[in-house]
Protein backbone atom coordinates (compact mmCIF):
# COMPACT_ATOMS: atom_id res chain seq x y z
CA UNK A 1 0.00 0.00 0.00
CA UNK A 2 1.31 3.96 -0.96
CA UNK A 3 2.30 5.37 2.05
CA UNK A 4 0.05 8.65 2.71
CA UNK A 5 -1.15 11.15 5.19
CA UNK A 6 -4.30 11.99 7.16
CA UNK A 7 -6.33 14.70 7.68
CA UNK A 8 -10.02 15.06 9.17
CA UNK A 9 -11.58 18.32 7.51
CA UNK A 10 -13.48 20.61 10.05
CA UNK A 11 -15.72 21.95 7.50
CA UNK A 12 -16.03 22.17 3.51
CA UNK A 13 -13.91 25.25 3.78
CA UNK A 14 -11.08 23.21 4.74
CA UNK A 15 -11.79 19.71 2.99
CA UNK A 16 -11.88 21.97 -0.36
CA UNK A 17 -8.71 23.78 0.17
CA UNK A 18 -7.27 20.39 1.15
CA UNK A 19 -8.69 18.88 -1.87
CA UNK A 20 -6.89 20.98 -4.63
CA UNK A 21 -3.76 19.43 -3.73
CA UNK A 22 -2.64 16.35 -6.06
CA UNK A 23 -3.03 12.80 -5.10
CA UNK A 24 -5.75 13.79 -2.50
CA UNK A 25 -8.80 11.98 -2.29
CA UNK A 26 -11.81 12.42 0.40
CA UNK A 27 -12.24 9.55 2.57
CA UNK A 28 -15.97 8.99 3.88
CA UNK A 29 -16.29 5.92 5.76
CA UNK A 30 -13.71 4.25 3.61
CA UNK A 31 -15.93 0.79 3.20
CA UNK A 32 -14.58 0.99 -0.53
CA UNK A 33 -11.70 3.76 -0.74
CA UNK A 34 -9.34 1.84 1.77
CA UNK A 35 -10.02 -1.69 0.06
CA UNK A 36 -8.78 -0.01 -2.93
CA UNK A 37 -5.64 1.29 -1.00
CA UNK A 38 -5.24 -1.86 0.72
CA UNK A 39 -5.16 -3.71 -2.91
CA UNK A 40 -2.97 -1.16 -4.45
CA UNK A 41 -5.28 -0.19 -7.06
CA UNK A 42 -5.80 3.72 -5.54
CA UNK A 43 -2.63 5.67 -5.07
CA UNK A 44 -3.01 8.44 -2.87
CA UNK A 45 -0.52 10.52 -1.19
CA UNK A 46 -3.03 11.95 1.21
CA UNK A 47 -6.37 11.46 2.12
CA UNK A 48 -8.92 14.21 3.72
CA UNK A 49 -11.92 12.44 6.13
CA UNK A 50 -14.89 14.49 5.38
CA UNK A 51 -16.97 11.96 7.55
CA UNK A 52 -17.23 14.66 10.06
CA UNK A 53 -19.19 16.57 8.09
CA UNK A 54 -22.99 17.86 9.09
CA UNK A 55 -24.65 14.54 8.83
CA UNK A 56 -28.49 16.10 8.07
CA UNK A 57 -31.42 14.99 6.67
CA UNK A 58 -33.93 18.13 5.91
CA UNK A 59 -37.17 18.86 4.49
CA UNK A 60 -37.38 21.01 1.43
CA UNK A 61 -39.28 24.46 0.46
CA UNK A 62 -40.64 22.14 -1.89
CA UNK A 63 -41.61 18.94 -0.08
CA UNK A 64 -38.18 16.46 -0.80
CA UNK A 65 -35.25 15.83 1.46
CA UNK A 66 -31.93 17.47 1.16
CA UNK A 67 -29.62 14.47 2.45
CA UNK A 68 -26.32 15.10 3.63
CA UNK A 69 -22.94 13.85 2.06
CA UNK A 70 -21.92 12.52 5.21
CA UNK A 71 -25.01 10.94 6.87
CA UNK A 72 -24.75 7.28 6.85
CA UNK A 73 -26.39 5.09 4.76
CA UNK A 74 -27.96 3.07 8.04
CA UNK A 75 -29.43 6.44 8.79
CA UNK A 76 -30.78 7.06 5.95
CA UNK A 77 -32.33 3.54 5.27
CA UNK A 78 -34.18 4.36 8.66
CA UNK A 79 -35.08 7.66 8.49
CA UNK A 80 -38.97 7.84 8.81
CA UNK A 81 -39.20 10.04 5.41
CA UNK A 82 -37.06 7.82 3.86
CA UNK A 83 -39.18 4.98 4.99
CA UNK A 84 -42.38 6.07 4.30
CA UNK A 85 -42.34 8.27 1.16
CA UNK A 86 -39.37 6.68 -0.86
CA UNK A 87 -39.74 3.59 0.28
CA UNK A 88 -37.65 2.04 -2.53
CA UNK A 89 -34.43 3.81 -1.32
CA UNK A 90 -34.97 2.28 2.18
CA UNK A 91 -35.23 -0.42 0.72
CA UNK A 92 -32.32 -0.36 -2.00
CA UNK A 93 -29.84 0.46 0.42
CA UNK A 94 -30.99 -2.15 3.01
CA UNK A 95 -30.24 -4.65 0.39
CA UNK A 96 -26.53 -3.58 -0.07
CA UNK A 97 -24.22 -4.43 2.09
CA UNK A 98 -23.92 -5.83 5.72
CA UNK A 99 -25.23 -4.03 8.79
CA UNK A 100 -21.63 -3.46 9.62
CA UNK A 101 -20.99 -1.76 6.10
CA UNK A 102 -23.90 0.10 6.14
CA UNK A 103 -23.13 2.05 9.68
CA UNK A 104 -19.86 3.31 8.33
CA UNK A 105 -20.68 3.78 4.59
CA UNK A 106 -21.86 7.32 3.93
CA UNK A 107 -24.34 8.87 1.05
CA UNK A 108 -21.60 10.27 -0.73
CA UNK A 109 -19.21 7.95 -1.03
CA UNK A 110 -21.88 5.31 -1.64
CA UNK A 111 -22.29 7.70 -5.23
CA UNK A 112 -18.30 7.25 -5.70
CA UNK A 113 -17.89 3.21 -5.64
CA UNK A 114 -15.69 2.06 -7.90
CA UNK A 115 -16.79 -1.31 -9.65
CA UNK A 116 -16.18 -4.93 -8.56
CA UNK A 117 -14.90 -6.81 -11.59
CA UNK A 118 -12.23 -8.83 -10.66
CA UNK A 119 -10.05 -7.90 -13.37
CA UNK A 120 -10.06 -4.65 -11.93
CA UNK A 121 -8.89 -5.93 -8.46
CA UNK A 122 -5.76 -8.19 -10.17
CA UNK A 123 -2.90 -5.94 -9.98
CA UNK A 124 -0.56 -8.10 -10.98
CA UNK A 125 -2.23 -10.50 -13.74
CA UNK A 126 -4.58 -8.87 -15.81
CA UNK A 127 -5.34 -5.87 -18.31
CA UNK A 128 -8.19 -3.18 -17.07
CA UNK A 129 -8.70 -0.10 -19.00
CA UNK A 130 -10.31 1.20 -15.48
CA UNK A 131 -7.21 0.86 -13.40
CA UNK A 132 -4.53 1.63 -16.18
CA UNK A 133 -6.05 3.17 -19.02
CA UNK A 134 -4.97 1.80 -22.79
CA UNK A 135 -4.14 -1.78 -21.49
CA UNK A 136 -6.90 -3.61 -22.06
CA UNK A 137 -10.12 -5.48 -20.61
CA UNK A 138 -9.60 -8.56 -19.99
CA UNK A 139 -13.27 -9.26 -19.03
CA UNK A 140 -14.29 -9.35 -22.41
CA UNK A 141 -12.97 -12.27 -23.25
CA UNK A 142 -12.78 -13.61 -19.87
CA UNK A 143 -14.99 -14.39 -16.90
CA UNK A 144 -17.87 -11.97 -17.47
CA UNK A 145 -21.10 -13.45 -15.69
CA UNK A 146 -21.28 -10.25 -13.91
CA UNK A 147 -20.88 -7.45 -16.63
CA UNK A 148 -23.10 -5.31 -18.27
CA UNK A 149 -24.89 -5.28 -21.55
CA UNK A 150 -26.22 -2.03 -21.52
CA UNK A 151 -23.96 0.89 -22.50
CA UNK A 152 -20.61 -1.09 -22.30
CA UNK A 153 -18.00 -0.22 -24.98
CA UNK A 154 -14.88 -2.04 -26.54
CA UNK A 155 -12.96 0.01 -23.59
CA UNK A 156 -14.72 -1.68 -20.74
CA UNK A 157 -17.64 -3.68 -18.90
CA UNK A 158 -17.90 -3.27 -15.83
CA UNK A 159 -21.07 -2.83 -14.07
CA UNK A 160 -21.26 -0.43 -11.03
CA UNK A 161 -22.14 -1.72 -7.67
CA UNK A 162 -23.89 0.22 -5.52
CA UNK A 163 -27.80 -0.56 -5.43
CA UNK A 164 -28.45 3.06 -3.37
CA UNK A 165 -27.61 4.72 -6.46
CA UNK A 166 -30.48 2.62 -8.81
CA UNK A 167 -32.97 4.05 -6.54
CA UNK A 168 -31.49 7.32 -6.75
CA UNK A 169 -31.89 7.68 -9.94
CA UNK A 170 -35.37 6.34 -10.23
CA UNK A 171 -35.87 8.84 -8.00
CA UNK A 172 -34.44 11.84 -10.39
CA UNK A 173 -32.56 12.90 -7.21
CA UNK A 174 -30.05 15.95 -7.64
CA UNK A 175 -26.38 15.84 -6.90
CA UNK A 176 -24.88 18.78 -4.71
CA UNK A 177 -21.21 19.65 -4.91
CA UNK A 178 -19.04 22.29 -4.05
CA UNK A 179 -15.24 23.00 -5.14
CA UNK A 180 -13.02 25.89 -6.13
CA UNK A 181 -15.54 27.00 -8.54
CA UNK A 182 -18.36 27.38 -6.16
CA UNK A 183 -21.26 24.94 -5.87
CA UNK A 184 -23.40 23.20 -8.61
CA UNK A 185 -25.83 20.94 -8.98
CA UNK A 186 -25.57 17.45 -11.59
CA UNK A 187 -28.86 15.78 -12.06
CA UNK A 188 -28.30 12.51 -11.48
CA UNK A 189 -28.69 10.33 -14.72
CA UNK A 190 -25.54 12.88 -15.59
CA UNK A 191 -23.39 12.20 -12.51
CA UNK A 192 -22.13 8.60 -13.73
CA UNK A 193 -20.64 8.03 -16.55
CA UNK A 194 -21.02 5.39 -19.74
CA UNK A 195 -17.01 4.00 -20.09
CA UNK A 196 -16.77 5.19 -24.17
CA UNK A 197 -12.92 5.55 -24.56
CA UNK A 198 -12.11 6.88 -20.93
CA UNK A 199 -13.94 3.91 -18.24
CA UNK A 200 -11.42 5.54 -15.81
CA UNK A 201 -13.67 8.08 -15.69
CA UNK A 202 -16.53 7.04 -13.29
CA UNK A 203 -18.39 10.32 -12.91
CA UNK A 204 -18.55 13.87 -14.15
CA UNK A 205 -17.41 15.44 -10.65
CA UNK A 206 -14.56 17.37 -10.73
CA UNK A 207 -11.05 15.78 -8.96
CA UNK A 208 -11.49 18.99 -6.49
CA UNK A 209 -14.92 18.69 -6.21
CA UNK A 210 -16.66 17.79 -3.10
CA UNK A 211 -20.12 16.36 -2.66
CA UNK A 212 -21.74 17.85 -0.21
CA UNK A 213 -25.42 16.73 -0.27
CA UNK A 214 -28.44 14.72 -2.28
CA UNK A 215 -31.60 15.96 -3.24
CA UNK A 216 -35.13 13.97 -3.46
CA UNK A 217 -37.83 15.94 -5.26
CA UNK A 218 -41.18 15.94 -3.56
CA UNK A 219 -42.26 12.23 -3.64
CA UNK A 220 -45.33 11.86 -5.86
CA UNK A 221 -45.35 8.27 -7.27
CA UNK A 222 -42.23 7.38 -5.18
CA UNK A 223 -44.60 6.48 -2.66
CA UNK A 224 -46.00 3.48 -3.87
CA UNK A 225 -41.97 2.31 -4.92
CA UNK A 226 -39.69 -0.45 -4.31
CA UNK A 227 -36.29 -2.21 -4.90
CA UNK A 228 -35.74 -5.50 -5.35
CA UNK A 229 -31.80 -7.01 -6.22
CA UNK A 230 -31.57 -10.64 -7.54
CA UNK A 231 -28.16 -12.18 -7.14
CA UNK A 232 -26.42 -15.38 -6.06
CA UNK A 233 -27.00 -15.81 -2.62
CA UNK A 234 -28.97 -13.74 0.11
CA UNK A 235 -26.47 -11.97 1.84
CA UNK A 236 -24.18 -9.71 1.14
CA UNK A 237 -23.63 -10.29 -2.69
CA UNK A 238 -23.45 -8.15 -5.45
CA UNK A 239 -26.31 -7.64 -7.56
CA UNK A 240 -26.65 -9.83 -10.96
CA UNK A 241 -29.39 -7.36 -11.39
CA UNK A 242 -32.14 -5.37 -9.89
CA UNK A 243 -35.05 -3.20 -10.51
CA UNK A 244 -35.98 -0.28 -8.48
CA UNK A 245 -39.31 1.30 -9.56
CA UNK A 246 -42.30 3.53 -8.81
CA UNK A 247 -45.62 3.15 -10.42
CA UNK A 248 -49.24 5.30 -10.36
CA UNK A 249 -52.11 3.39 -11.47
CA UNK A 250 -55.12 4.98 -13.06
CA UNK A 251 -57.79 2.66 -12.56
CA UNK A 252 -56.50 -0.25 -14.81
CA UNK A 253 -54.28 1.82 -16.80
CA UNK A 254 -50.31 2.69 -15.76
CA UNK A 255 -50.57 6.81 -15.13
CA UNK A 256 -46.63 6.99 -14.59
CA UNK A 257 -43.82 4.85 -13.95
CA UNK A 258 -40.46 5.14 -12.85
CA UNK A 259 -37.69 2.09 -13.73
CA UNK A 260 -33.89 2.06 -13.13
CA UNK A 261 -31.99 -0.76 -12.91
CA UNK A 262 -28.68 -2.03 -11.48
CA UNK A 263 -25.49 -4.96 -12.39
CA UNK A 264 -26.59 -4.41 -16.32
CA UNK A 265 -24.57 -1.60 -17.25
CA UNK A 266 -21.64 0.64 -15.95
CA UNK A 267 -23.96 3.24 -14.36
CA UNK A 268 -26.84 3.44 -12.24
CA UNK A 269 -28.81 2.41 -15.83
CA UNK A 270 -32.91 5.15 -16.10
CA UNK A 271 -34.86 2.45 -18.31
CA UNK A 272 -36.47 5.34 -20.18
CA UNK A 273 -37.81 3.10 -23.00
CA UNK A 274 -39.39 0.58 -20.69
CA UNK A 275 -41.36 3.77 -19.20
CA UNK A 276 -42.36 4.81 -22.33
CA UNK A 277 -43.40 1.73 -23.63
CA UNK A 278 -45.79 1.57 -19.94
CA UNK A 279 -47.38 4.59 -19.84
CA UNK A 280 -51.09 4.38 -20.87
CA UNK A 281 -50.95 0.87 -21.01
CA UNK A 282 -52.80 -1.93 -19.35
CA UNK A 283 -51.01 -3.44 -16.33
CA UNK A 284 -50.46 -6.45 -17.16
CA UNK A 285 -47.35 -9.61 -17.03
CA UNK A 286 -47.41 -9.45 -20.72
CA UNK A 287 -47.32 -5.72 -20.97
CA UNK A 288 -44.42 -5.65 -18.44
CA UNK A 289 -42.14 -8.21 -20.38
CA UNK A 290 -42.53 -6.34 -23.42
CA UNK A 291 -41.27 -3.07 -22.08
CA UNK A 292 -38.57 -5.13 -20.48
CA UNK A 293 -37.79 -6.07 -24.34
CA UNK A 294 -37.50 -2.71 -25.34
CA UNK A 295 -35.70 -1.75 -23.32
CA UNK A 296 -32.63 -4.22 -23.69
CA UNK A 297 -33.43 -4.52 -27.54
CA UNK A 298 -29.65 -2.95 -28.01
CA UNK A 299 -28.29 -5.23 -25.52
CA UNK A 300 -24.66 -6.35 -26.35
CA UNK A 301 -24.16 -9.51 -24.54
CA UNK A 302 -20.93 -12.04 -23.55
CA UNK A 303 -20.24 -15.12 -23.46
CA UNK A 304 -21.68 -15.66 -19.91
CA UNK A 305 -24.30 -12.94 -18.98
CA UNK A 306 -26.28 -13.82 -22.15
CA UNK A 307 -28.76 -14.53 -19.32
CA UNK A 308 -29.17 -10.85 -17.70
CA UNK A 309 -32.18 -9.56 -20.46
CA UNK A 310 -34.69 -12.55 -19.58
CA UNK A 311 -33.64 -12.20 -15.69
CA UNK A 312 -33.97 -8.67 -15.62
CA UNK A 313 -37.40 -8.86 -17.37
CA UNK A 314 -38.86 -10.85 -15.45
CA UNK A 315 -37.62 -9.14 -12.08
CA UNK A 316 -38.95 -5.79 -13.74
CA UNK A 317 -42.50 -7.70 -14.22
CA UNK A 318 -42.49 -9.46 -11.28
CA UNK A 319 -41.78 -5.86 -9.29
CA UNK A 320 -44.14 -3.89 -11.30
CA UNK A 321 -47.57 -6.58 -11.00
CA UNK A 322 -47.15 -6.12 -7.05
CA UNK A 323 -46.77 -2.80 -7.24
CA UNK A 324 -49.58 -2.73 -9.38
CA UNK A 325 -51.49 -4.46 -7.13
CA UNK A 326 -50.44 -2.66 -3.89
CA UNK A 327 -48.21 -4.84 -2.85
CA UNK A 328 -44.84 -3.86 -1.67
CA UNK A 329 -42.91 -5.77 0.21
Amino acid sequence: MTPFTYHRAVDVDEALRLGTAPGVAFLGGGTNLVDLLRENVAHHAQLVDVSGLPATIEETEGGGLMIGAAVRNTALAEHRAVRTRYPMLARAILAGASAQIRNMATVGGNLLQRTRCTYFYDTEGSRCNKRAPGSGCDAREGFNRIHAVLGASEACVATHPSDMCVALAALDAVVHVSGPGGVRQIAFADFHRLPGATPEQDTTLGHDELIVAVELPPPGLAVNSTYRKVRDRASYAFALVSVAAALEMDGDRIADVRIALGGVAHKPWRATKAENALRGMQAGEQAFLDAAAAEFADAQLLRDNAFKPALAGRALAAVLQALAQGETA
